[in-house]
């Protein structure tokens, strides 16, 4: 699975932006089409989008587009038309407002449509409303192209009523819990939205932490100034890969025990996974080798 501590989502008719947040050190680069992008500038910014992705070398990392809904006047051709021109260097469509498995399914087919120039590329959906967060298992298992599941605060709390920064993070959590239950279910990432505030460092680095102690992959950043922070929240110590490690290693030597005793406490299979996963989260920031 592709390393999502942090994707940079950039508006997709700004030319500029788009070759400045190649250089970032983000481990997904999103296009925007929807939200970031006016009714009457959505053909030309998905004719850069297309042209950005084509000139890109395969060096220039993860990017993704979030299209437009099927819906809209823009989303059917947003899919069609990025498939075509681009679609080896897509990494995944990112859908917005999905509400059922049949609108990921319809994107899918879209995709296959497009043959072999489609092939590679994975879906995200966004649930963003109470519709998609009542759905959010039937989302999870829709497509085999699905990488992740995308938690938007913005649409979600005008869709609940709620402002979206609004409260403590624990005022999302019924929200954040379905949504990771849901993706670990089905084997897909969770992905935490946005923080908008973007000067409160103070408040990105709690929420980013918050929904990493949930077991979260990773967060979207609205701005470059946040790529850091976020990598850092999702980016495991050198103790926890040394921990990791050693856990692995106590279990290969266990001698057909299902449980050992490490550090004065006992570790077992759960714990194996558990060190998997830390080990997977530092091969994507690069420090697996250090840790050993």
């Amino acid at each position: 699975m592709r390393a999502r501590r942090s994707s940079l989502s950039v508006p997709g008719s700004s030319e500029r932006m788009l070759a400045k947040a190649v250089g970032l050190h983000a481990d997904e680069l999103i296009a925007d089409l929807e939200d970031a992008v006016d009714a009457g500038s959505k053909e030309q910014a998905r004719e850069l989008v297309a042209g950005f992705l084509e000139a890109q070398p395969a060096s220039a990392g993860t990017l993704s587009v979030r299209i437009n809904t099927l819906a809209s006047p823009w989303g059917e051709r947003d899919v069609v038309e990025l498939a075509r021109r681009a679609g080896p260097r897509i990494a995944t469509l990112i859908v917005p407002k999905v509400e059922s498995a049949a609108e990921l399914a319809a994107v899918g087919r879209l995709l296959d449509d497009a043959g072999d120039a489609a092939r590679s590329v994975g879906l995200q959906a966004l649930v963003e409303t109470a519709a998609g967060l009542l759905r959010a298992g039937e989302i999870a298992a829709a497509s085999p192209r699905l990488e992740s599941l995308i938690l938007g605060y913005a649409d979600l709390g005008a869709s609940l009523g709620r402002a979206p920064g609004a409260g403590a993070p624990e005022r999302w959590l019924y929200a954040q819990e379905t949504v990771l239950v849901a993706a670990r279910a089905f084997g897909v990432q969770a992905i935490d939205g946005p923080y908008l505030e973007i000067r409160d460092e103070d408040g990105l680095a709690l929420r980013a932490g918050h929904v990493r102690g949930l077991g979260f992959d990773g967060k979207w950043a609205v701005h470059p100034s946040q790529i850091a922070i976020i990598n850092a929240a999702f980016t495991p110590s050198l103790e926890e890969l040394a921990h990791a490690h050693a856990v692995l290693d106590a279990l290969a030597g266990a001698e057909g025990r299902g449980a050992v005793e490490l550090g004065g406490a006992m570790i077992d299979e759960a714990s194996r996974k558990h060190a998997l996963e830390i080990v997977a989260r530092g091969r994507a920031a690069g420090l697996e080798e250090v840790a050993r």
